[in-house]
């Protein structure tokens, strides 16, 4: 090998959201579903790259919770099987699970713009002082906010707001009053919203020939259900012993009130889940050992930096079935869209036994259900520790975190991936299409393709060729030329530096595998 020549980068610039989603849509990373008829809220397709960044980051969730092998706590190995359960279930189901009774959100209506939102990402701005306009906006939303500040500054006639007389106050803690003041994100008229009334977000369908109450069904809300109601089946037909975990990739679906924010808040979408059934007495050191350890995995796949951080909940945060237990904790990553703060990528809870304990009583068996223990030799429900992870946002933040601008490129940006998320590991190209060097580059193509995936491209220039690379986040350019046709090598362009050197082409394709390996 050769000396790597490196030429010096330009520093990055802020990332724009609009960029990150231009860039998706044109090289075939993300597409609005069913785009030609005007697409739908809240739905999204992977395209080529996409699908193949989406099914990379759900391989290495399933090949390092699953396949590979983990040492816990107690200094043993981790057990953990797969499952693959349906998305209708029979409607007990969510009966039992509480989804039924309990799933639902807050919704309003405008009257004047027919928009529907959540009422707790509503977020009212206005003066303190009686009969003053208030302004509301959706959270998050920079642009509606400076609309909502300018919006009053104008009603009030001044340039700048005095922060001693104005305040901001969530929707949900409005009166009929304040309702009547209010001017909502995409109105023009004051009193325009509706009292804020529960919305329930699980799909309706039906089961069978008849559309009645009877057939009634529902789209899973989560994939966690389809493992709790497998609990014994798995237990039944598998030597497992607590604790074990039983883990799931599948699509979930909910009908939000408002999916905003790219893929980061759908209608439907896929979940990496576990479900880690332990003693009731070990719940502390598992639920502390699963948050760091997936805290660890997010930053190993390309995460790692200030973007990411581990937050535990406070008390008044917990979900129903966690509000006595070890905790739950947030793996959050700063999108461009909530920035300065934080979006959850994935939520780590101590359910405790609510889920196995209501099932059983649902399903008319209660306390013949209760797991037996051999080596304790007595019986109980076991609690659990559950990691969910969402394979789309997890995607998403791959996505933002590797957006990087550089002017000294021909694209101005590259695709930062890691060598085991990119979705191409390696361009092959001869820099002619002549003189026997697309025969030399087609062989080195089929021999790499053999273990990963690789693209072959002879058209037009060079520089075109390493900025279509760089916007897919190749990591590996690959260049066959005239020396290295006569000396048996090939040039390697590294995409972070665009340092190249020269390797043997023998050795090509062992060079890829130890660096995406």
């Amino acid at each position: 090998m050769s000396e790597i020549t490196t030429p010096t980068p330009s520093p990055s610039a802020p990332k724009k959201m609009e960029d990150i989603v231009a860039l998706c849509r044109r090289r075939g990373f993300i597409f609005q579903s069913s785009e030609i008829y005007g697409g739908i809220n809240g739905f999204w397709d992977y395209g080529p790259l996409g699908v193949s960044l989406k099914r990379n980051l759900k391989n290495a969730w399933w090949n390092d919770v699953v396949e590979r092998e983990l040492i816990g706590p107690d200094g043993d190995a981790v057990h953990i099987v797969g499952l693959d359960s349906s998305i209708i279930m029979n409607p007990k189901t969510w009966i039992a699970s509480g989804h039924v009774g309990g799933f639902n959100d807050p919704m309003v209506d405008c009257k004047e713009s027919k928009q529907r939102y959540r009422a707790d990402h509503l977020i009212v701005l206005g003066s303190t002082a009686d009969n003053a306009r208030l302004y509301a906006y959706i959270e998050n939303d920079e642009e509606q906010c400076a609309a909502a500040t300018k919006g009053l500054a104008r009603y009030e006639k001044r340039d700048a707001l005095d922060p001693s007389v104005h305040m901001l106050r969530s929707f949900m803690v409005l009166t009929a009053e304040d309702r009547a003041r209010t001017v909502g994100p995409h109105a023009k008229e004051v009193g325009t919203l509706t009292e804020a009334r529960k919305f329930g977000l699980m799909f309706e369908t039906n089961s069978g020939a008849v559309r009645d109450e009877s057939s009634l069904t529902y789209l899973r809300p989560e994939t966690a259900q389809g493992i709790f109601t497998n609990f014994w089946n798995v237990c039944d037909s598998t030597r497992v012993r607590v604790p074990f975990g039983i883990a799931q990739i599948g699509k979930a679906f909910r009908n939000e009130v408002t999916p905003r924010n790219f893929t980061f808040r759908s209608r439907e979408f896929e979940q990496m889940e576990i479900e880690f059934f332990i003693r009731p007495d070990s719940a502390n050191e598992w639920y502390a050992w699963w948050r760091d350890w997936r805290f660890n995995w997010w930053q190993q796949i390309g995460l790692a930096g200030e973007n990411l951080i581990l937050r535990e909940h406070d008390r008044d945060e917990l979900a129903h079935y966690a509000k006595v237990g070890a905790g739950t904790s947030d793996i959050e990553y700063r999108f461009p869209f909530t920035a300065p703060g934080f979006g959850e990528l994935e939520g780590i809870a101590h359910r405790a036994d609510f889920d196995l304990s209501a099932h059983a009583t649902h399903c008319g068996k209660g306390d013949k259900m209760r797991y037996f223990d051999q080596e304790k030799n007595e019986r109980y429900f076991p609690h659990v520790i559950e990691p969910s992870a969402g394979a789309d946002r997890g995607t998403l933040a791959i996505l933002c975190e590797a957006y990087t601008t550089d002017a000294t490129r021909a694209s101005g940006v590259y695709m930062n991936f890691t060598p085991r998320m990119a979705p191409v590991k390696a361009g092959v190209f001869p820099l002619v299409n002549k003189d026997g060097l697309p025969e030399i580059a087609e062989r080195l193509f089929r021999d790499i393709r053999k273990k990963h995936v690789a693209e072959f491209d002879e058209k037009q220039s060079i520089g075109k060729r390493y900025a279509r690379m760089d916007e897919a986040g190749t990591p590996f350019c690959i260049t066959v030329d005239h020396d290295g046709a006569t000396s048996g090598t090939a040039t390697i362009r590294h995409r972070n530096t665009q340092a190249q050197e020269r390797v043997a082409l023998e050795q090509i394709p062992a060079f890829i595998a130890e660096r995406v390996e």
